[in-house]
């Protein structure tokens, strides 16, 4: 019994480990995806996508191991409270392994890969995600992760919170529905793919980068409460008695003062 339920302990992180491999799968696919031209005005084939295209199998499959290592992202989450089996490997790969895939997916639909031409109208980025965009995804991330490791290491509590959870679902829905609807879709402008996928890369990048605020707010409420009983304890300090130097006699010996500053008495 013992033997079997610490095998299970291990398969939170074997999950963990193997969405890392998914990641790296993941972003080494959209790697090999190339442009391809659109029409302007598409005809009832061009709007069922060009499924004769290299790239089409190539973002299918991509997809497909997209949501294969989301949803082991939400199965071991589940085992590791199931079986009580939060470890620090876990602690520090499970994140890890979240920002290959994400920032990964959006960093490859902000490159080259997804600008298609269109003639007579020029080039344009059908992912609709900018470079701009992933930068403010990168740095809420950086920042978040910072924020999170300072403050545990002094025993605060910094899980996730709903809004961050919200930012990971949105994630999770757009990056799939963006790769289909390229792969499958003609998403020029003005055409129902295209709306959808505007809809969902600014709805995702909007909450993401929101999201960063109530992180903010729970380090500076701590900092300042932190703060406040420091100065609380300074000023509930009783002065240390003066040290009497020797003195020649008849001469007045001058004591300083050990009162002022924040310890000052009112």
């Amino acid at each position: 019994m013992q033997t079997k339920q610490s095998s299970k302990v291990h398969i939170p992180n074997l999950l963990t480990i193997g969405r890392v491999f998914l990641a790296m799968i993941f972003v080494g696919l959209l790697s090999i995806v190339r442009a391809r031209t659109l029409n302007a005005t598409p005809s009832a084939t061009d709007r069922l996508g060009d499924l004769a295209h290299d790239s089409t199998t190539i973002l299918i499959i991509a997809t497909a191991v997209f949501v294969i290592a989301a949803l082991t992202d939400a199965l071991d989450g589940h085992l590791a409270r199931k079986f009580d089996a939060v470890t620090k490997f876990g602690r520090i790969m499970d994140p890890f392994a979240d920002k290959i895939l994400v920032l990964g997916a959006f960093v490859m639909l902000a490159g080259p890969a997804f600008t298609s031409t269109i003639p007579g109208q020029g080039s344009m980025q059908i992912s609709a995600v900018s470079g701009w965009m992933v930068v403010a995804m990168i740095a809420r991330e950086m920042l978040v992760t910072t924020i999170r490791g300072v403050y545990e290491g002094e025993g605060v509590d910094f899980s996730a919170i709903k809004i961050g959870k919200l930012k990971m679902i949105l994630q999770s829905v757009c990056i799939p529905v963006v790769l289909l609807l390229v792969a499958l879709g003609h998403p020029v402008a003005d055409s129902s793919e295209r709306t959808i996928i505007l809809l969902l890369v600014w709805a995702t990048v909007i909450v993401t980068i929101l999201s960063i605020f109530p992180y903010i707010g729970r380090a500076a409420k701590h900092t300042i409460d932190t703060n406040a009983k420091m100065l609380e304890v300074m000023r509930g300090k009783k002065p240390r008695k003066p040290t009497h130097a020797a003195t020649k006699p008849g001469v007045k010996t001058r004591v300083k003062s050990t009162r002022g500053g924040q310890g000052k008495k009112k």
